[in-house]
């Protein structure tokens, strides 16, 4: 079996919440017991919200918890050139599309959903969609996702664990 990796993600916009520090708590002391890796990568893509200081005060929040990560905290923010390849490259195999909807469009989706008592996820229109129809407008990348039957992960913890496509 490979050795065991988990991580924190913790989005530095203030302290360190309990949920913050009970995930770190049980995924350090999984990792810490099979002789595995624990990781801090902080979330600061959200530029606007994220500070330094709140990025000191997580780092030593888990000094206070007496927990201990391998190697040096990454910035997901210093990785994006790495993850627009990554999505470029997603969207070039099929894999990912380029969804044009905007924030209205999907809440409004989603209310509409809800009063019909139907799932919430989000059925984009631009899953499919043409790219010679795209228009010239912000969009997202989103996975191409199986929208039918289920998918079953492999959980060390929970054992099988099975979703089902359309939730």
């Amino acid at each position: 079996m490979s050795q065991v990796v988990t991580r924190i993600a913790p989005s530095p916009t203030g302290y360190m919440h309990i949920g913050t520090a009970r995930t770190a708590l049980f995924n350090w002391l999984y990792a810490r017991g099979r002789g595995g890796k624990f990781l801090m990568r902080i979330e600061d893509t959200d530029r606007e919200r994220s500070t330094p200081e709140a990025t000191d005060a997580i780092l030593r929040g888990m000094e206070w918890l007496g927990l201990d990560f391998d190697g040096d905290p990454v910035s997901q923010f210093e990785n994006a050139a790495r993850h627009a390849e990554v999505a470029h490259d997603l969207l070039a195999k099929g894999k990912a599309y380029k969804c044009f909807s905007t924030q209205d469009e999907i809440q409004a989706f989603r209310d509409a959903a809800r009063a019909e008592g139907k799932s919430t996820l989000f059925q984009s229109p631009w899953r499919d969609a043409d790219p010679a129809t795209h228009p010239d407008a912000p969009y997202v990348v989103r996975i191409k996702s199986p929208i039918d039957g289920v998918t079953v992960i492999k959980d060390q913890v929970q054992g099988d664990v099975t979703i089902r496509n359309d939730q």
